[in-house]
């Protein structure tokens, strides 16, 4: 049986198991199954637990040589890629669809060493649950920045940086991981000790972005280099 369900494994495919699409992790597991159900009860004959076995081992093959052909079948079987953020903006309601949550999102954003969700162009969710994303330009984000530098006036710079400049911010004493001031619409008061701000000094920060109150935003975020991220709930906005 072991060696039965090694070379099973091995015609399935080479690919890692980690990116097992759902149709392959289903048949790995009745792979299993149906090994154990043998093993188990050593007065079934092993044909109790080969012939299905064999029946299911081709039964994948066929639909994998199917689904080469077929585009539609694989996104039947496999499912199709989601988009959670476009140019920037975060798609809550693809999130709700793939029961995919904030914590989910910044783990896999710090395992591709991206500090903040300012910092992303594209993140796409593969089918086997793998998020690939796309930082931002970083020539254009410098060419912004060296636009904004040429200014004498301080106070001018702000304005040119635009709405994710933090008013303040170099008083701030804070280096680290980007902290998140705001997450599903409420306020995270413990990291907003961290760097000694109050509620209030927050509000008007979200109402820079066009946000009158705390339960409207998604995720506001703020990272070491004085920028804050703000993503509404409703994305239209």
């Amino acid at each position: 049986m072991y060696f039965l369900v090694y070379c099973a494994m091995r015609v399935m495919g080479k690919r890692e198991i980690g990116k097992l699409s759902m149709f392959d992790l289903v048949v790995s597991i009745m792979l299993a199954e149906m090994a154990a159900f043998v093993i188990e009860d050593i007065d079934k004959p092993l044909s109790y637990g080969i012939a299905p076995m064999l029946t299911l081992i081709i039964v994948q093959i066929g639909m994998a040589f199917i689904g080469l052909k077929s585009r539609r079948l694989r996104l039947i079987i496999d499912g199709k890629p989601t988009v959670l953020i476009s140019k920037g903006v975060l798609h809550r309601d693809e999130m709700r669809k793939q029961r995919y949550n904030l914590d989910d999102l910044l783990q896999q954003l710090r395992e591709q060493n991206v500090d903040s969700i300012g910092e992303v162009d594209f993140a796409i969710l593969e089918t086997t649950g793998k998020l690939t994303v796309f930082p931002k330009d970083e020539n254009t984000s410098n060419d912004s920045n060296s636009s904004g530098s040429d200014s004498e006036d301080s106070s001018s710079s702000k304005s040119k940086t635009g709405k994710n400049q933090i008013d303040g911010f170099p008083n701030i004493k804070y280096e680290g991981l980007p902290l998140p001031l705001i997450m599903d619409g409420k306020v995270q008061d413990q990291n907003l000790e961290i760097i000694q701000k109050t509620r209030f000094w927050l509000k008007n920060q979200i109402q820079h972005n066009g946000i009158l109150d705390f339960k409207d935003v998604f995720i506001c975020s703020i990272d070491h280099n004085g920028k804050i991220y703000v993503s509404p709930k409703d994305d239209k906005k």
